[in-house]
């Protein structure tokens, strides 16, 4: 069981970790041309994140409101 506003905080981090990750992933793919290593580091990092998010989804889902 969770309070209404430990929900909004856990809505409002999930979104960011999701945004957040794609972004990072996308900025990755686009620095890949030029240096490979780095490229590659955000793109695993910004998949990681995402994926966090993605998960936080899960467990948003489980949380019940108290009354």
């Amino acid at each position: 069981m969770a309070t209404s506003s430990t929900i909004k905080r856990l809505q409002a981090l999930l979104w960011v970790l999701i945004y957040g990750g794609l972004l990072t992933l996308v900025l990755g793919l686009a620095v890949q041309r030029v240096d490979e290593p780095l490229g590659w580091s955000l793109v695993v990092v910004g998949g990681l994140v995402a994926a966090a998010g993605f998960a936080l989804i899960y467990l948003r889902a489980k949380l019940r409101e108290d009354r």
